[in-house]
């Protein structure tokens, strides 16, 4: 396990002080947000709640609301039980994996759900048991989702992605873009909910939901503590490898690297905020160097502010996959933060 970043050089922080810093958000969050496309306003949904139900130790919502862009996005909220009050609350990003039919489906395994090489995916049925309040939403083409395309249910799984992804670009939108919308639109209404405490909200997730959870929380303040787990991909890097193959369709963003917007810049916009990132030096789709030169900018950068907020952790011999190990740091570090 390597978390020291020490080995990694030309690594430059283009401020010299936390306030240059903070000044320099609001440009770089403006431009990813022309970067992601024109898509509508983000606004606080109203959602309606077609059941709830009692589990062990907590209570089942599923919900659903509209992203006023002619789509409903369908979730499950995970509620606590045994105390009044406002909880923590987890906006847990679902993986990709190819695994259309699941999407908000992974919180919803009694323990652990089977992943890339053996190692177990701990989902939300912990976390609620741990008193946090949960919610996961089933991303642009999967679950509930999977058959909301242009074509309707005459497409399926990855046809109704990469057909979502043609029909975007031709309004002026992203794939991208109008997912991280609905990830805010999530938050919007978490926050908004009388049980959550709207100054303790994590964003969490593996792989595509890594991606999803440091995109929303580099643009939106609110989200106070972040969880990374395989996949914190530098651009450059990924291209020097060979890898583009490793993410589909959804992933890519028109002129990320003409506009200078390398990942390490994007997660920076997370500081001084709680985040933490866990990866495998052997997963294909996050080349190891280039995680070394985005963990070393962040512990700089966080170095600024005098802040132990940043955690990078390397895992020697691991994949694309999230172990044991990782999910015992990912506890470890929502109790200590959120």
């Amino acid at each position: 396990m390597d978390d020291s970043g020490a080995s990694v050089d030309g690594v430059r922080v283009p401020v010299g002080n936390a306030g240059e810093w903070d000044a320099l958000k609001p440009e770089l969050r403006g431009r990813l947000w022309r970067l992601l496309g024109e898509m509508p306003e983000a606004f606080v949904p109203a959602a309606t709640i077609a059941s709830r139900r009692e589990r062990g130790g907590y209570i089942l919502e599923r919900l659903s609301f509209e992203n006023g862009a002619g789509a409903v996005v369908y979730g499950y909220a995970m509620v606590p039980k045994g105390r009044a009050g406002r909880y923590p609350a987890i906006l847990y990003n679902h993986y990709h994996g190819g695994r259309y039919a699941q999407g908000k489906e992974e919180i919803r395994r009694r323990a652990f759900t089977r992943w890339r090489g053996g190692h177990r995916l701990v989902t939300g049925e912990e976390l609620v048991r741990a008193g946090y309040l949960v919610l996961c939403i089933d991303a642009y083409a999967f679950g509930e989702r999977r058959h909301c395309g242009p074509a309707g249910s005459r497409e399926r799984a990855g046809q109704t992605e990469a057909s979502l992804f043609k029909a975007f670009l031709w309004e002026g939108a992203t794939l991208w873009g109008m997912m991280v919308r609905d990830d805010v639109l999530a938050l919007n209404y978490l926050a908004s909910r009388a049980d959550v405490d709207a100054g303790r909200i994590a964003a969490m997730g593996m792989s595509m939901g890594a991606t999803r959870s440091w995109w929303l929380a580099a643009l939106d303040e609110r989200i106070k503590v972040t969880v990374s787990a395989a996949c914190l991909t530098r651009y450059q890097n990924l291209l020097e490898c060979g890898r583009l193959s490793e993410h589909g369709i959804y992933y890519y963003v028109p002129r990320m690297l003409r506009e200078g917007m390398d990942i390490e810049k994007v997660v920076g916009l997370i500081a001084p905020r709680a985040h933490l990132t866990l990866t495998g030096d052997s997963d294909e789709g996050s080349p190891a160097e280039g995680v070394r030169i985005i963990n070393e900018f962040q512990r700089r950068l966080y170095g600024l502010y005098g802040s132990d907020n940043f955690r990078g952790v390397i895992y020697e011999g691991a994949g694309h996959t999230y172990t044991p190990q990782m999910w015992a740091e990912t506890v470890q570090w929502l109790k200590e933060r959120l």
